[in-house]
């Protein structure tokens, strides 16, 4: 819990016994810019004023130029001085609060929101989605109703003037905003860096298991990186990390893709990013993407609904296999032996897509994937393919997947070529982790697949390397936040503090 840190304007505004975390003075945040030279604190700004150039808006400008995270931000604080400049965001809380109530709570003209928790209750959607636009401790929102509840103002409000009941509510949604989910075994040293880890518990097969995440975890607090879970509703809680890392599938259509952008515009390191999303989710780009690299893969065609399906498959022969543009764990990719097959399937396909793929069918006993991080390669695994199934992963009629074996083996003593050919298709997409599906067979090493969110699973994918994968992981992280930070915090204070905050920390 040690890296929250409460900055207050007098010691009465919040007392050392009402918190378990540090509070201190504003004046003295200000004046001793060396105080904190490890990890970055979590800043919690309770100035009594938020206006411009007041000891509460230094303290949060000052916050950033530190490179130290703070809410609230900067931003905030000048969008919410009036309504013109947090317009853009009014329609989308609007229509969260109509959700609310849509789902049973009462309508209200005046409330509170702290952090992501609301006064009087209920506007759980409402609350998060303003914390997320605007994170500030305390917000009051009016609001007047009609078919369509429509926001009056929104308005920065300094828990100082926060009175009885008001005041316990604020209290204990600071408590739950600044409790860990997840505590990591008790580190020798403080953690350095904090790794957001996004999961999504209500998937079947994600990219790692739990096991996985605490394996990571554990690793990672021996390397002084505290790793914790961060879950898709709370997005609003991201700008708390320093790094994120995506073990849930990815689709540019759901949440993932959102914590990616929110991440990037953050200035995190984020695994995998928006850019590496777009390029691997989507089967028609990669096929461009080898074919004007000139690396070998199976012969594909792109065929919109117009296509002749008979040529089609007189070229590519049968059976062939066809594929959605998007989709993972061998959905929406099926095999056909014949023209009616193709002819309905396609048809099948076309409902929710303008493009499929045709592919000729290549048989194997078991697919290369190897794993690639910052353009080196990571593993190197062999999957079998499912019992009595053409796939990896064979999909059940309740909607479930089985896999076959796994065998993975040290980089170095997988074939050459397969690894050299895996590294050149990471690196057309980008610098994160990637996971590339290879066949061999007598005419040669063809990529199936590039992927932006590899399984990595432990016992399987970490059965040669073991801990030092997760290090690896880790290092890449670290590698990035030291380059964002420049080796060290410099003192920043004198350079940039204007005369009217050398007068206010000199008590004039």
């Amino acid at each position: 819990m040690s890296d929250w840190l409460i900055l207050v304007e007098n010691a009465s505004d919040l007392q050392q016994y009402e918190t378990p975390h540090k509070v201190m003075r504003i004046r003295d945040y200000l004046t001793n810019p060396n105080l904190f030279t490890g990890r970055r604190p979590n800043i919690i700004n309770l100035g009594r004023s938020y206006a411009y150039q007041s000891e509460g808006y230094y303290a949060s400008l000052l916050a950033e130029a530190r490179r130290h995270r703070v809410a609230p931000t900067v931003q905030a604080m000048v969008e919410l001085r009036q309504k013109s400049l947090y317009a853009h965001a009014v329609p989308e809380l609007e229509a969260a609060i109509q959700k609310d109530i849509e789902n049973g709570s009462a309508p209200v003209e005046k409330m509170l929101v702290a952090f992501t928790t609301t006064w009087p209750r209920g506007y759980d959607r409402f609350a998060k989605l303003l914390f997320d636009w605007f994170r500030a401790p305390v917000i009051e929102v009016i609001i007047t109703g009609g078919v369509w509840p429509t926001i009056q103002s929104l308005r920065i409000v300094s828990p100082h003037k926060l009175k009885g009941e008001e005041r316990r509510f604020f209290l204990a949604a600071l408590d739950q905003h600044t409790s860990r989910r997840w505590t990591a075994p008790k580190a020798k040293a403080a953690a350095k860096w904090s790794l957001a880890v996004l999961l999504d518990p209500k998937e079947e097969e994600p990219p790692s298991s739990p096991a996985t995440i605490k394996r990571l975890a554990s690793v990672a607090d021996k390397m002084g990186v505290e790793v914790e879970p961060l879950y898709p509703n709370e997005l609003s809680s991201l700008a708390e990390f320093d790094a994120l890392l995506i073990r849930s599938t990815t689709a540019i259509d759901n949440f993932t893709y959102r914590f990616a952008r929110r991440a990037e515009q953050e200035g995190m390191p984020v695994i995998d990013d928006t850019e590496s999303m777009i390029r691997c989710t989507n089967k028609v780009y990669l096929k461009e993407l080898l074919d004007n690299a000139r690396i070998p893969a199976p012969k594909t065609e792109i065929l919109d609904e117009k296509a002749n399906f008979a040529e089609v498959m007189a070229r590519l022969g049968s059976p062939l296999v066809l594929k959605a543009p998007d989709g993972s764990f061998s959905r929406s990719v099926h095999k056909v032996a014949t023209l009616e097959e193709f002819q309905a399937t396609a048809k099948k396909l076309y409902e929710d897509t303008a493009l499929i793929l045709a592919q000729e069918y290549m048989p194997t006993q078991f697919d290369w994937r190897v794993g690639v991080l910052g353009g080196e390669p990571l593993f190197a695994s062999q999957y079998k393919m499912a019992r009595g199934h053409w796939q990896i992963a064979k999909q059940q009629k309740d909607g479930g997947l089985t896999f076959g074996g796994t065998n993975t083996i040290a980089v170095e003593q997988a074939p050459r070529d397969i690894i050299e050919t895996a590294v050149r298709c990471a690196r057309l997409i980008g610098d994160g982790l990637y996971g590339i599906d290879l066949k061999q067979n007598e005419r040669g090493i063809f990529v199936i697949e590039i992927n932006d969110n590899p399984n990595i699973d432990a016992d399987y994918e970490d059965a040669v390397l073991k801990d030092e994968l997760y290090r690896r992981i880790i290092d890449w992280f670290a590698a990035r936040l030291e380059k964002r930070m420049g080796g060290a915090v410099k003192p920043v204070a004198s350079a940039i503090l204007p005369t009217e905050v050398k007068l206010i920390a000199a008590g004039k």
